[in-house]
């Protein structure tokens, strides 16, 4: 008899594996059905790369949470077994492959990918426990609880913008798939060690995910012979909101701070592109090139140094996110501000929110240079004037 233990590990490794074989023949499969991703003016690729490699991790993942899981969790927690816990789930991503797959093979409308998104959504809230049910004011605020509208509408919200927001930082080789491993590393640590009830299935579920991106990503890394495709990035989007509720769901302040921080880099780099967007007078949903990830490149840096960079930025995140669940709430409070002013400072250098609109380097220059502050003083004389 295999130590119950080591049944995990195995597990795992099978996982990893099994991404590992997978890959290849999804990369043989994407060619034949012509998922591929052509040059254009907004993508980084020069040749035609073949897409839809995330179905390898879902097969992966599907396969181990459906077949090998349950055979070693049989026993129920809150009331259900392992496979009632993630059937649903599966069933949901099935929705997601299907629209994945169907737009890297001949993209999909709009309103067609939305559509295929909130239904996915739509399966968790009301198959599942997953869901947003109510919210504490950070830091010594009350608890709100929300009622079954309010609370289906804003797991809508939060499953499809997480969804849009790892989508959004797929432009890299490796990006998404090693950002996406980076913050569930971190949610599954948190998750073990920090969310009350020692709910085993949350954290197992996260590193058997974490083992099927982790076979993929070899394949992914710069140079790239495969990408993720929407298949693979609306997947990963929706796993980590759909995972990152079950922490939401308990009314704590850290454990709703907690998964906003560790998926800050897709969270932030979205957040700022609909600023910059509705700042340029644009609509907030238009594509541009100015996402993190091109900005950097525009600044000079490699490929896979601007790849390193955003993994060093999200590591970032990951750890403050763990340090909150250390931290008293003074230091959590110091720690959220400290956040905010590092990435708005950030993004002000390398210029996310487009030209000259830096009002924090601005106030920094203000207090920190007297010439720079008589020029402000004389040009806002000379307006007068005028």
């Amino acid at each position: 008899m295999i130590p119950f233990p080591l049944q995990y590990i195995l597990i795992l490794i099978a996982t990893f594996f099994m991404s590992v074989i997978l890959t290849p023949l999804v990369r043989l499969l994407s060619l034949k059905i012509g998922a591929v991703d052509h040059p254009n003016a907004r993508r980084i690729n020069k040749k035609p790369m073949p897409s839809a490699g995330g179905l390898a991790i879902i097969l992966s993942f599907a396969l181990s949470v459906l077949l090998f899981l349950p055979m070693i969790m049989p026993y129920s927690f809150w009331g259900q077994t392992y496979f009632d816990y993630m059937f649903p789930v599966i069933i949901a991503v099935l929705v997601i492959a299907i629209t994945g797959l169907v737009d890297d093979v001949k993209e999909l409308s709009a309103p067609l990918k939305m559509l295929g998104m909130i239904v996915a959504a739509c399966i968790i809230w009301f198959f599942t426990d997953f869901r947003l049910d109510d919210f504490k004011i950070p830091f010594g605020g009350p608890v709100i609880h929300f009622a079954p509208w309010l609370s289906f509408i804003l797991t809508i919200i939060w499953i499809v913008s997480i969804m849009n927001a790892v989508n959004l930082i797929d432009g890299l080789d490796g990006l998404a798939s090693g950002v996406s491993m980076i913050s569930l590393v971190t949610m599954g640590i948190v998750a073990y060690f920090f969310l009350p009830g020692h709910n085993l299935f949350l954290p197992v579920t996260i590193f058997v995910l974490v083992m099927a991106i982790l076979g993929f990503f070899p394949y992914n890394y710069h140079p790239a012979i495969i990408y993720l495709g929407d298949t693979g990035a609306l997947f990963l989007g929706f796993m980590i909101a759909v995972l990152s509720l079950q922490g939401l769901k308990n009314a704590t302040a850290v454990a709703i701070v907690t998964p906003i921080i560790i998926l800050g880099v897709p969270i932030w780099d979205t957040f700022m592109a609909i600023i910059r967007r509705t700042l340029s007078g644009e609509k907030f949903y238009k594509p541009d090139r100015n996402h993190l990830h091109h900005r950097l490149l525009q600044l000079g840096l490699t490929h896979r140094g601007t790849v390193l960079v955003i993994y060093g930025i999200s590591m970032i995140f990951s750890m403050i996110s763990l340090l909150l669940n250390v931290s008293s709430r003074i230091g959590g409070v110091l720690l959220v501000l400290g956040l905010m002013f590092g990435a708005e400072l950030f993004a002000e250098l390398v210029g996310i929110l487009g030209e000259n609109r830096t009002p924090l380097l601005n106030i920094l220059r203000f207090l920190g240079n007297s010439s720079y502050r008589e020029e402000v003083r004389r040009k806002r004389r000379y307006r007068r004037g005028k």
